[in-house]
């Protein structure tokens, strides 16, 4: 059960269903709240023109056994004078509540007194008509005519006389009111949760659809993960949606991580080899001066030891970079550098010139700079036929750092695959030569990593020209 509702397929069902229940209830409720306010003032304004029409009866002094007040058994008519005597009301009222006074027969006495017949005066003069009030009060109540009880909305119309201040209530029944809204109510019962029921399975079927390629995309990545199988591709739905890009980002991070670890693999096959040549000769040596000590050669275990150390140096540095180390320190003269780093270089073959001023700073890591230097000065030693030169310079928000010689260049095809590691280039390139493939795959790693690029094309004479291009940093 907890799987279940734990699942997004149960999640968007049930949301949806929540959505869609507070909507309709809202909804609902305005409109019950309107119908029913709309059937009130409709009741009000039936009772307005009742109470109207017997004010203008009672304001032109018509006696008021006279009055010919409505005799439907859904409109009771009351005449109160300002005492709530009861001088008028319409036939079958039986009982009422919620007007001046629940009296339902005319008091006698009232009729009795002068004015009270509200007809001509003893000298049959015409009295002057009533004045009618323009305000109308409004009222709730109950009344019961020829037996039948009901709620009413009832309206009170004041009627100014010489001789009293008289008031017709008049009502209007909300029987029509409470048998729509009970209506309403009772279709809206019944049918939100008809409708939610739908709602519900109409959301489970189309969120189960639109998740079945997410199954099995994980089915997919758990026999991946129980296989060890970079090599299996997860299945890519036909659509143009969310899932199916999820799929196609998915298959590529795979390709991603299957060349890793093929680049992985190979590089500790290449680091086994390579490591395989200097120990086997260091410990031929050592086992050979055990058992001749007079035929050590000293000199030799010293040059492996320190191929060696390099080596280990190189793999190490190279294993920072993959795990992502980002360079660390503040901004450094990279001219200043570049002249150190070639100043204290002892035993080159070829003198190294180094045109460019000081002053040009960029941000990081000085030891790593200073070892791409290095890494570019010591190939192109290799490869120079008689010079060496490195220079400093700006290019636009990049500063550049070039190493040239006159060698034979690097052939244009050539010119990525030697950024790869433990790769040389059979006409150029030997142990012997004391490189083991991985100083320009360092150097460019660490352009990269401080936002660089390092490149290489044919330099004016003829040889190889490499470029080293750090962006400066914002003053």
């Amino acid at each position: 059960m907890k799987r279940l509702f734990g699942s997004v397929r149960a999640q968007a069902t049930i949301g949806a269903t929540l959505v869609v229940a507070v909507a309709l209830i809202a909804a609902g409720t305005a409109v019950l709240l309107s119908l029913r306010s709309n059937l009130i003032q409709e009741a009000a304004a039936q009772a307005d023109a009742t109470a109207r029409q017997v004010a203008s009866k009672v304001a032109a002094r018509t006696a008021y056994e006279d009055l010919d007040l409505p005799d439907d058994e859904d409109r009771p008519v009351q005449v109160v004078d300002s005492r709530g005597r009861l001088l008028a009301v319409s036939e079958d009222l039986e009982r009422i509540s919620g007007t001046g006074t629940d009296a339902v027969r005319p008091d006698p006495e009232a009729l009795r007194e002068p004015g009270g017949g509200n007809d001509d005066d003893d000298d049959g003069e015409r009295l002057e008509a009533g004045e009618i009030s323009d305000e109308v009060e409004r009222g709730e109540g109950t009344a019961t005519v020829d037996g039948h009880t009901a709620d009413y909305r009832f309206s009170a119309v004041e009627v100014e006389n010489d001789d009293d201040r008289l008031t017709v209530w008049a009502g209007a029944p909300l029987a029509a009111e409470q048998g729509a809204v009970s209506t309403a109510q009772t279709v809206m019962l019944i049918g939100l949760p008809l409708l939610l029921v739908v709602v519900a399975g109409v959301t489970w079927g189309v969120t189960g659809r639109a998740l079945k390629p997410v199954e099995g995309i994980r089915r997919e990545m758990a026999a991946i993960t129980a296989s060890e199988d970079l090599g299996r591709r997860v299945p890519e739905p036909s659509t143009h949606d969310e899932v199916a890009r999820l799929a196609r980002t998915t298959n590529a991070t795979l390709t991603a991580l299957e060349a890793s670890v093929e680049r992985q693999r190979s590089f500790v096959a290449d680091a086994s080899h390579e490591l395989r040549s200097p120990i086997a000769s260091l410990r031929t040596q050592l086992e050979v001066g055990l058992a001749h000590p007079e035929l050590l050669d000293v000199a030799g275990a010293v040059e492996d030891t320190v191929r060696l150390q390099a080596l280990a140096a190189d793999l190490l540095l190279l294993a920072r970079l993959d795990a992502g180390e980002r360079p660390t320190g503040g901004r450094l003269d990279l001219g200043a550098l570049v002249r150190e780093e070639v100043s204290q270089r002892v035993g080159d073959r070829l003198p190294v010139t180094v045109h460019g001023r000081a002053g040009l700073e960029v941000a990081g890591s000085r030891g790593q700079l200073a070892r791409v230097v290095g890494n570019l000065v010591d190939n192109a030693q290799r490869h120079a036929a008689s010079r060496v030169e490195v220079r400093v310079r700006t290019d636009g928000p990049e500063a550049v750092v070039s190493v040239a010689d006159d060698g034979s260049g690097v052939p244009e095809p050539e010119r990525e695959r030697i950024f790869e590691r433990f790769v040389r280039l059979d006409d150029a390139r030997s142990r012997d030569d004391g490189g083991a493939g991985l100083g320009l795959a360092i150097a460019r790693d660490v352009a990269a990593r401080h936002g660089g690029t390092l490149r290489v094309r044919e330099a004016p004479e003829g040889g190889a020209l490499f470029e080293l291009r750090l962006p400066r940093p914002a003053d």
